[in-house]
C-alpha cells in the first residue's frame, strides 16, 4: 500500500487534536481522555479500548455533532491542554538525574505488551517491555524502542466443547491500530532493507508513541517483497526455526539499521533477551565502517555500551541456530563486510571463550549477545544465580558465583494497574502524582481506615464478578451449559466469596495444575457453606506444547463436575484486558512454578497496587518480597542448589499450598469482628500495599537501570575511542599469546589458630605486573564464607627474570581450604566477561 492509504481521515477544525491523542498510547495508563472515547463511539471503545480505532470508526456526523456540544468541547480543550503540560513537564530525568545519556538509549525486544488494542505480545517478557517504556516516559528518560509489527500477532485462543485449546490469528489491520508509518525528513515512509539469501527484504517502518517514549516497528509485508517474505513477521514466536532466524534477522540487523538511518545513534543499547542479538554485530559493523577498523576492533569499542538482559531460566530456553541455516542467511549479510558465519558461532558458542574452533556447534543467540556486551543481568535475586548457573560452563574454570551476572528485579507500571477504587485511595493517601516521580520505598497508608480499604476491595470484586459473567456470556455459556445454565454463565459467582485467582502461560514448569494434584481436597474447599472459595483461571498454552493444553483440558474438565460448576471459570482468550480486570478484583493470587524455575513472575506484582494478597512459591521476586506480613510463601527458603530438572517437591508443594489455604488464607479472609471487618486480613492488605508497591514498581526498576547501568556504561562507553579500542585488543592478544606459559614457582603458609601469611611466587612470562591480579580463594564451608582476597605483590625475585612475590594475610582455616589464582587485571574492563582468563595453583 502506498502511503496515503495510511492517511488519517479527515476531522472537524475544533476537533483536530483528537489525533494525537488517539496516537499516543499514553490513554493506556492515563485514563484522563476515556470519557472522549466513550462519547465518540461507547460500544467500540467499551469493546476494543482502542481510541485510534473510534477515533476512525466514528462517523462524521456524530463528530461534528460533538464539535458543537459544550460539554464535550470543555473535555476535550482539557485532555488536550493536559496532554500539553505532559509532553512539556519537567521530568525526574531533566532535573534529578545524577548524569546524561546522550543520545539516549536504543531497547530491543520481540515483543511489547502497551495495550490489547496493539496485539504484539505474548506473555511476561512482552509486558515487561511494555511497562518499562511506559515507566521511562514517566520519568523521562530517552528511550527508543525497537521492535516488529506482527500482522497476526500471538494467537488468539478458544476452548472447544472437550476443553481443547484453539488457535486463531486474526489479521491485524495497521490503519486500525494506534501506530502511524514513520515518515522521514520529506514526508516519504521510512523502509530498510535487510540482505537475504539472493534477495533483499524490504521493511517498513512504523511509529508507536508511548508517552514520552517512541517504540519503532518493523514489518515485512511489503508488497514489492516475495510471498514467503511478506509474511516473515505474521506471527509472533512461530515454531519454524528459519521462520525465526529471519525475524531475528529483521529486528536486529533491520532494527539498528532503522536507527541508523534515522540519525539516531543511541549512547547505550539494551537488548531484552537474546533473539536481539544480532543487533550489537550490526551496531558493530556500523562502528566499523564509521572508524575504518577491524571488526574486533570495532567490538571492543562498542560492547561497554551494550547491556543484556535475560529472562531464561535454562539453558534450553534459548534460541539455538545451525550452521547450515546460518550460512543460507547471514553470508549475504556478513560478506560485505569480511566477516564470516564461522567467526559469528565463534561469537555464539563456548569456543567464544575458551579460545577454540566451534566445529559443528549452533549460534547461541543467548551467548552471542553475552560475548557483544559489557554488562549482562538476570531479572531478580534468585535469577542471577540461575543465570551464572547457565553460562558457568562458557567461563572454564571460573567459579558460578564469580560469573559477572548482575540483577535487577522487575518492576510493573502502577499506574497501567491500579484500579480506579486504588487510584483513589492511594491519591488521598500519597497525592496525584505519587507515579510519575522517584517513589519513597513505603507511602504511608495511615489515612485510610479499614473500612475504607474494606470497601475499596468489595467494590472491586464486585465489578470482577461482573466483568467475568459477561465474558462467561461471549464465550457462549448458552450454547454449551454443560450440567448448570446459571453456573456455566457466572451467575452462581459471589461476590462476598474469596476469590482466588490464577492466570499465566499453561506449561509444565509453572504448575498450574498444583490444586489438581489432590481434587479432593479441592473440592472439600470449594463445597464449604461457611467458608467457600471460588477459582479464576485464564491463561494461553503455546501451540506446540501438548503438556500445557492437556494442563487446560483437565481444568475445564474439572470445572464441569456437577459439584464444581459455577466455582471454578476459564476465561478464555487471555490478554492485557483479561488481566487488568483479574489483577484488580482477586483476593488472592497464586503462583506456583517449580523452584528456582520462575525468572521473576511480575504477575504477582500487579496485584499489589489493588489490594491484591499473593500465595506465591518462594521463587523469582517474591522470595525477596515475602514475610509473614504480606502474604504467604509455599516453602519459604528454599535453596537454589535443588535439582531443577526433578519433579519431586510437586507433592509436597500442594500439601503445603492446600495446607495454606485451609489454615491461614481461607479462616483469615473469614475471620471478622462484629462490624463484619477481616481486621488482621486488612492489615496484611495495608503492608502489602505500603511495603512493596512502590519497590516492585516499574519506576524504580527503570532508574535502578540508570543509575546502575546505563550511566556508568555510558561513561566506560566515552574510554572506548578507536586508539583505546585498539590498544586494549593489543594487549588482550598480548596476553593470550603469553598466559599458556604463566605458572606458580611456590605456595607458603605461616600463621597461628587465627590469622595465617600466605605467599606465592608467581611467574609472569613478561607480561605487565599492573595487569595480572593474584587472589586467594576459600570456598564456603564450616570455617565460614567463601572469599576471595587480594594478595598484594611485595617485590620481583632477583633470582628469576619476571618473577615476583605476592602475599595476603587471612583467618586461619585448614591446609587446603585456600587457593591461589591468577586473572587479569584491567579497570577498562568488566572482567571475567572480556577477558576470562584465569590460572589456579594445581
Amino acid at each position: 500500500m502506498t502511503l496515503a492509504a495510511y492517511s488519517p481521515r479527515s476531522l472537524p477544525e475544533a476537533l483536530s487534536g483528537l489525533f494525537q491523542l488517539a496516537l499516543d498510547l499514553r490513554w493506556t495508563w492515563h485514563h484522563g481522555s476515556d470519557e472522549l472515547w466513550r462519547a465518540l463511539d461507547e460500544e467500540t471503545w467499551e469493546t476494543t479500548r482502542n481510541a485510534w480505532l473510534v477515533l476512525n470508526s466514528v462517523s462524521w456526523d456524530r463528530l461534528e455533532e460533538l464539535a458543537e456540544e459544550p460539554s464535550f468541547q470543555e473535555r476535550y480543550r482539557e485532555q488536550v491542554a493536559a496532554h500539553h503540560q505532559f509532553v512539556h513537564a519537567n521530568t525526574w530525568y531533566s532535573d534529578d538525574c545524577t548524569g546524561d545519556l546522550g543520545q539516549g538509549v536504543a531497547y530491543f525486544c520481540m515483543e511489547y505488551g502497551i495495550s490489547e488494542s496493539l496485539p504484539l505480545y505474548s506473555g511476561g517478557l512482552g509486558v515487561l517491555a511494555g511497562d518499562y517504556l511506559k515507566a521511562a516516559s514517566d520519568l523521562g528518560v530517552p528511550v527508543t524502542a525497537v521492535g516488529l509489527l506482527y500482522q497476526q500477532g500471538y494467537f488468539r485462543q478458544a476452548i472447544s466443547n472437550d476443553g481443547e485449546q484453539l488457535e486463531f490469528y486474526p489479521y491485524n489491520d495497521p490503519t486500525m491500530l494506534p501506530v502511524s508509518p514513520l515518515r522521514d525528513v520529506d514526508g516519504q515512509w521510512v523502509r530498510v532493507v535487510v540482505p537475504f539469501p539472493g534477495r533483499s527484504v524490504r521493511l517498513r517502518a512504523w511509529k508507536a508513541q508511548v508517552g514520552r517514549c517512541q517504540l519503532l516497528l518493523l514489518d515485512s509485508n511489503d508488497p514489492r517483497n516475495e510471498p514467503g517474505d511478506r509474511g516473515i513477521t505474521s506471527e509472533l514466536y512461530t515454531g519454524d526455526p528459519e521462520k525465526r532466524l529471519q525475524q531475528e534477522m529483521v529486528l536486529g540487523i533491520g532494527g539498528w539499521r532503522l536507527l541508523s538511518q534515522l540519525r539516531i545513534n543511541p549512547t547505550v543499547c539494551h537488548l531484552n533477551e537474546g533473539h536481539c542479538a544480532l543487533a550489537l554485530i550490526e551496531r558493530a559493523l556500523s562502528w566499523q565502517q564509521e572508524h575504518q577498523t577491524d571488526f574486533e576492533t570495532a567490538r571492543t569499542a562498542t560492547r561497554a555500551t551494550n547491556l543484556f538482559t535475560t529472562h531464561t531460566s535454562v539453558a534450553s530456553g534459548f534460541d539455538h541456530f545451525p550452521r547450515s541455516l546460518l550460512r543460507l542467511y547471514l553470508a549475504p549479510w556478513l560478506e560485505a563486510w569480511d566477516l564470516t558465519t564461522e567467526q559469528l558461532v565463534n561469537l555464539g558458542s563456548e569456543s567464544a571463550i575458551a579460545g577454540v574452533d566451534a566445529d559443528g556447534q549452533c549460534l547461541n543467540m543467548a551467548l552471542l549477545a553475552l560475548n557483544m556486551s559489557g554488562r549482562i543481568n538476570g531479572v531478580s535475586r534468585i535469577h542471577q544465580k540461575a543465570s551464572q548457573r547457565i553460562f558457568q560452563p562458557f567461563f572454564p574454570r571460573w567459579p558460578a558465583e564469580d560469573i559477572p551476572t548482575d540483577f535487577v528485579t522487575n518492576g510493573v507500571h502502577t499506574p497501567s494497574w491500579d484500579s480506579p477504587e486504588s487510584d483513589a485511595v492511594w491519591t488521598r493517601a500519597c497525592g496525584k502524582d505519587r507515579w510519575r516521580h522517584p517513589l519513597q520505598l513505603s507511602c504511608p497508608m495511615s489515612a485510610v481506615s479499614d473500612d475504607d480499604l474494606w470497601e475499596m476491595r468489595r467494590l472491586q470484586r464486585n465489578r470482577l464478578i461482573h466483568y467475568l459473567r459477561r465474558r462467561l456470556s461471549g464465550q457462549h455459556c448458552e450454547q454449551n451449559p454443560a450440567n448448570n445454565h446459571a453456573a456455566a454463565c457466572g451467575l452462581l459467582l459471589d461476590h462476598e466469596t474469596l476469590t482466588l485467582g490464577f492466570a499465566r502461560r499453561f506449561t509444565e514448569y509453572k504448575r498450574p495444575d498444583l490444586l489438581l494434584k489432590d481434587q479432593e481436597r479441592l473440592l472439600r474447599l470449594l463445597a464449604s457453606r461457611d467458608q467457600p472459595l471460588q477459582i479464576v483461571l485464564a491463561g494461553k498454552a503455546h501451540p506446540y506444547d501438548h503438556r500445557g493444553k492437556e494442563i487446560i483440558r483437565r481444568w475445564k474438565a474439572f470445572s464441569r463436575r456437577p459439584d464444581v460448576e459455577g466455582k471454578v471459570v476459564f476465561i478464555e482468550d487471555y490478554d492485557l484486558g483479561v488481566a487488568s480486570q483479574l489483577i484488580q478484583g482477586v483476593d488472592v493470587w497464586l503462583n506456583s512454578p517449580r523452584h528456582p524455575w520462575e525468572a521473576c513472575g511480575t504477575s504477582g506484582m500487579k496485584v499489589l497496587v489493588n489490594g491484591g494478597l499473593n500465595l506465591s512459591q518462594y521463587d523469582g521476586w517474591w522470595a525477596e518480597a515475602w514475610n509473614a506480613d504480606v502474604g504467604w510463601a509455599i516453602r519459604p527458603g528454599a535453596t537454589f542448589e535443588e535439582l531443577r530438572s526433578s519433579n519431586e517437591h510437586d507433592l509436597a508443594d500442594s500439601r503445603e499450598l492446600f495446607d495454606l489455604l485451609e489454615h491461614q488464607v481461607i479462616p483469615g479472609f473469614y475471620d471478622v469482628d462484629r462490624q463484619g471487618l477481616p481486621r488482621k486480613w486488612l492489615q496484611q492488605i495495608r503492608a502489602s500495599m505500603d511495603r512493596l508497591t512502590a519497590t516492585y514498581s516499574a519506576n524504580r526498576m527503570v532508574r535502578e537501570y540508570v543509575e546502575r547501568f546505563y550511566l556508568p556504561m555510558a561513561e566506560q562507553g566515552k574510554l572506548r575511542s578507536p586508539e583505546t579500542a585498539a590498544e586494549i585488543l593489543g594487549e588482550q592478544r598480548e596476553l593470550r599469546k603469553r598466559w599458556p606459559h604463566l605458572r606458580f614457582s611456590s605456595f607458603h603458609v605461616t600463621g597461628s589458630d587465627d590469622n595465617q601469611t600466605y605467599t606465592v611466587e608467581v611467574y609472569l612470562d613478561g607480561i605487565d605486573e599492573q595487569r595480572i591480579a593474584v587472589e586467594l580463594v576459600a570456598e564456603a564451608s564450616e570455617y565460614g564464607p567463601r572469599t576471595v582476597t587480594a594478595m598484594p605483590m611485595q617485590h620481583p625475585l632477583s633470582g628469576s627474570a619476571h618473577s615476583y612475590l605476592y602475599e595476603c594475610s587471612v583467618p586461619s582455616r585448614p591446609e587446603g581450604h585456600y587457593t591461589p589464582r591468577l586473572r587479569v587485571c584491567d579497570e577498562r574492563l568488566n572482567l571475567p566477561l572480556e577477558n576470562p582468563a584465569v590460572l589456579w595453583l594445581k
